[in-house]
């Protein structure tokens, strides 16, 4: 049977999971679309609650007029499929390689750290206070598929998180790469907003204060991460 009302309740769940932050927190699910998004989720393992596409399509699942799909994504990209997915949280960050995030608000920055920490083989990233949902629409597709398969996890406090922590800060501290990190058990890089950084409270509780040498000012957060990704992983193979 083919979903032909915009009035159906699932697509009204649907747009509200795209939508509303609290109503994905509510429920704990979250919607993917696109098919390469979806293909990534069954590769990880990621069992759908629920998937649609657009009638015709051939791509399984409830089928839906298209013009009405379009209508239920978060994104405005006329997807043919989407499904909804049970959040996954780890019960806390774990190393050996952490990313910590404290107030990063853009969610396609969020999706892009998601990435670089897949590449870099990152076991947690971790969530502080304001920083964007790593379940949001924008922040999903950024990921490329990297929310299914790199451990999330909330944290309140750096005491939370594991190993020998670095806070990164513009033009303060040690060259990244003069830091010896290659000895440590576990390390977390600590990542801040782009426009205020990471609270004092949490440079003053870092093990090391660390900055990228750059010409300019800073990076955002997504390229900070990713250049600190590789720092450490380089170090932990030499």
């Amino acid at each position: 049977m083919t979903i032909t009302s915009s009035h159906n309740d699932k697509l009204k769940a649907i747009r509200k999971l795209g939508q509303r932050r609290r109503e994905r927190e509510r429920s704990g699910r979250f919607v993917a679309e696109g098919e390469d998004l979806l293909a990534a989720a069954e590769a990880a393992g990621w069992a759908p609650v629920e998937r649609y596409c657009a009638a015709g399509s051939g791509l399984g699942g409830t089928e839906v007029e298209p013009s009405l799909l379009a209508a239920a994504s978060a994104l405005g990209s006329g997807t043919r499929a989407l499904a909804v997915y049970e959040e996954r949280w780890a019960p806390e960050p774990a190393g050996p390689l952490c990313v910590y995030l404290h107030g990063v608000r853009d969610p396609g920055n969020v999706g892009t750290i998601l990435r670089s920490a897949q590449a870099f083989g990152a076991s947690t990233v971790a969530f502080g206070p304001g920083s964007a949902d790593p379940f949001g629409p924008k922040a999903v597709r950024a990921s490329m598929g990297a929310v299914f398969t790199v451990g999330l996890a909330r944290a309140s406090d750096a005491a939370d998180l594991p190993g020998t922590k670095v806070a990164l800060a513009a033009g303060r501290g040690r060259a990244l790469h003069e830091l010896d990190l290659g000895a440590c058990d576990d390390v977390t890089l600590l990542i801040g907003s782009e426009r205020e950084g990471l609270p004092e409270e949490l440079v003053a509780a870092a093990d090391h204060v660390a900055r990228i040498p750059i010409r300019n000012h800073s990076l955002n957060a997504a390229m900070a991460a990713t250049v600190a990704l590789y720092e450490a992983t380089r170090m932990a193979r030499e």
